[in-house]
This record gives structure tokens, sequence and C-alpha cells, in this order.
């Protein structure tokens, strides 16, 4: 049986407290960030010279990429501290800067090119987002939206405060106030004392309530903000004997296997680098060590996080067929391993969520209470429920957080399963407790 210490975990805690402020490559300062949403056609340049390719989820991202919605997609960036980024249909940007100054504190400059973004920064790093002729950059915590054309340019700011610098001087931007730039008049602004409503807005203050209410819970211990939400909403911890604290995804069971599914990119100076199609797995291919527990099956042991893993860290074993992660060579080209990462994560009006399906397929916040719906999986091999919308496109309307679509329990809701209600469909796990089945849609 191979196990590691409880004093191995301890070395890994220590060194994330000590190395926290380090960069994921400190000798060039270079940044990777998550791509943390991915919704209808999204597409990515990775400046390998191949031009504009499918995007997925967790691919990671790094400076001089470009990142660019098609008419039916959506997309969120997920930042190291947990501030986002997210991207309506028709839009594009490009990461103009992602790296760590002289002083370790980490700088990110984004251009919108096109379309229509929006940012909740939390202000523990340096950010600036250029768009039409302007320049904001923010030093503090500000929550506001952006959307640029060749016609006008326009700024609303929800939260904090923002300065904005342009060839018409310098606009400080309170909360709760809009800004229209005129770019046939070196972009003079008109500051309005109201903000109008955009369809997406519901969609956007959604998604921070989910990572707001899913990242407070840290028991993996990480400096890291990007992931928690995921690992808390998908997943459980458990104090295991000899281990430590583990992370477990849900709807896995013994059989399941972390590297039977995902994707290798190719990176310039970096090489190939391993994406995972589930929708928790960022943090648990970056950083620690996956190890298989008698019994339990391949959990996650959070630590080690000063080093930023291209190939996902485990300890082999010989008590379960694995798929070892091995980078392919001589070729540029993606490469995928199984199943590849939907193509869009939009909820269906039922869903069937089977024993080893990781939660792939499971749009975020779309179900209430995953914990109580991994015990009926775990028992019945499979389970059908009726997902909320995620994160609607309108302001609050039948949306996962919007009171339209809550369960029957009190608190707060993130959507809602048929769980308990009479059209839950039950049944033996005889014949349906697949080990890699995903959630299926009907």
């Amino acid at each position: 049986m191979i196990r590691r210490a409880l004093s191995t975990v301890g070395l890994f805690l220590f060194a994330g407290c000590a190395f926290a402020a380090l960069p994921a490559f400190a000798s060039s300062q270079a940044r990777i960030v998550r791509l943390s949403d991915v919704q209808g056609s999204v597409q990515i340049d990775k400046g390998i010279g191949q031009g504009l390719e499918n995007a997925f989820l967790n691919m990671p991202i790094t400076q001089g990429m470009q990142l660019k919605t098609k008419d039916t997609g959506r997309a969120e960036i997920e930042f190291e501290d947990g501030s986002t980024m997210r991207l309506t249909p028709n839009s594009s940007i490009r990461f103009s800067t992602l790296a760590v100054n002289d002083s370790g504190q980490r700088v990110s400059t984004i251009d919108l090119v096109e379309g229509l973004a929006y940012v909740d920064w939390l202000g523990k790093d340096d950010f600036s987002l250029n768009f039409s002729k302007e320049k904001v950059e923010l030093t503090r915590a500000a929550h506001f939206r952006v959307d640029t054309a060749p016609e006008a340019a326009h700024l609303a700011v929800f939260k904090g405060d923002v300065d904005v610098e342009g060839p018409s001087g310098k606009l400080n931007l309170e909360k709760k106030k809009s800004a229209t730039f005129n770019p046939s008049e070196d972009d003079k602004s008109t500051v309005a004392s109201k903000i109008s409503e955009e369809p997406f807005d519901g969609w956007d203050k959604e998604s921070i309530q989910y990572h707001d209410q899913y990242a407070k819970n840290n028991q993996a211990n990480s400096p890291y903000g990007y992931g928690l939400s995921d690992l808390n909403y998908y997943g459980n911890y458990t104090m295991v004997p000899g281990y430590g604290m583990m992370w477990q995804p849900f709807f896995t069971g013994v059989g399941w296997d972390p590297f039977m599914d995902g994707m290798w990119g190719f990176y310039p100076g970096m090489g190939y680098m391993w994406a995972s199609p589930y929708p928790w797995g960022w943090l648990p291919y970056r950083y620690g060590n996956w190890n298989f527990v008698p019994g339990m099956g391949w959990m996650w042991q959070p630590g080690a996080w000063n080093n930023w893993n291209m190939v996902p860290h485990y300890t082999p074993t010989t008590l379960t067929t694995m798929h070892a992660p091995v980078a392919p060579t001589g070729t540029t080209k993606t490469m995928f391993v199984g199943r590849a990462a939907p193509t869009s994560t939009f909820a269906s009006p039922r869903m069937v969520v089977n024993r080893g399906s990781a939660g792939m397929g499971i749009p975020r916040g779309s179900l209430y209470n995953l914990k109580d719906l991994n015990h009926q999986v775990t028992k019945s091999g499979f389970a059908q429920v009726r997902p909320a919308p995620q994160f609607s496109a309108s302001s609050g309307r039948n949306s996962a957080f919007g009171g339209g679509n809550r369960g029957a329990s009190s608190g707060p809701s993130v959507g809602r399963s048929s769980m308990g209600a009479s059209s839950m469909s039950q049944a033996s796990s005889a014949g349906h407790a697949s080990t890699g089945g995903g959630a299926s849609h009907r």
C-alpha cells in the first residue's frame, strides 16, 4: 500500500505559506490564468501559428493569447486571486500582459478589442483594461461593465469607483454611474447618474454570487482563489488517516480515473500542458498530488503551492488500472484523451447523472446540494434531475440564484434538482453504474 505520511502534508502546507507570493514560473515571471467557464462557441489563439481554434474549459491562458466568443458564446476567465472577467457573445479580448513585476506584484493588462465584458476585480493585484481609446487602471476592488464598438464605448460601474484615462483626460467614475465615450470626438465622455440594464447583467451577477458562496470554505489552505468555488460545489473534503486532508469529486467511485479524460494543448516556450474537462478540474491538476486510497478511490491531496504543474502529479499505484498522463511529442496540435470537455454547459430540462461522471456535464450552480445527490447516485447508479438554467442571460428571471427556480429547502439555494420529487427517477445500479459515463441530457 502506497501512502503519503502526514508529515509530507505538513511540508506541502508549509511550502504553500512560504512561497505563496511567488509566480508560477519565478525565473521568467510568467503567469498562467484559467479559462473557468465556456458556453457555446468560444475560440482561442495560443500564438502557435494555427490561428483561432476551439476553446475548452480549464485551458491555461498565458500572455499574448486572444479569446473570442461567437454568436452563442460566453466565457469566464479566473485570475489567481479569484477575480473574474466574463465575455458575452461576439466579444474579443487580448491578454497583453500577464506578468509579475520586480516587487512580486501580479500585473494584468487586457485589451477589449470588441464586444461587452464584465470585470469583478478583488483588488489584490494590479489590473488594466484597454477599450476604445481609453484605459482603466485598478489598484482596488471594483465591479464594472464595459462594451466597445466603432460608434461608441460605454462603461458602467456597479461597485467601487474606476479611474479612466484617454485623449480627453482623466475621469473618475463612481459606483452606480455610467459613461459614454464618443470616438469621433477623441472619446469625449458623457456621464449619467444611472446604469441601463443589459441582457447579460443577470448572468454576471449570479456568477459572482456562485463564487462568493462557494469560495468561502478553503479547506485546501490554498493561497490561490481560482478554482476554490468549484472544488466546494462539485466535491467534498475528508480527513483520511495516513494521508491527511483529501478532496474527492462527487459521482466517482473506486473505478473512476482522474486521467481518463482530458486534453493536451501546446504552448510556445512551455510545451504541452494538460487541461481537464471536469468543471472542477483546475487546482487538482495544477498543484498537490493525486493518490489512490484503498476503498475510496482516487483523491486529491492539496499542497505544493509553489509548483505549478503542467503535467498533473500523482502517486503511481498497482491497486487499480489508470491512464497515466503522458504529454505527446512531435506535434503542436491539440490532442484529446477520452472525452473532451462539453462545448456548451447550458443545462437541459432533464439530466441523468451517472456514477463515474465526476460532475462532467453538470453546469455549475444548476443543482442544489450535490452532496445529497451523490448519495443517491452511489446507491442507485444514476439519478434523473431537473436542473435550473445556469446563470440565465436575463436579469435574474428563472435563474439559478434569482428565486424563480429554487428548491424546496430553506436558506440559499443553488438551482434545484428533482430529488425527492415524484419525478425523480430511481433505479438499481445494475446496468447503470458505468465508471466512465458523464451526465447525459434529454
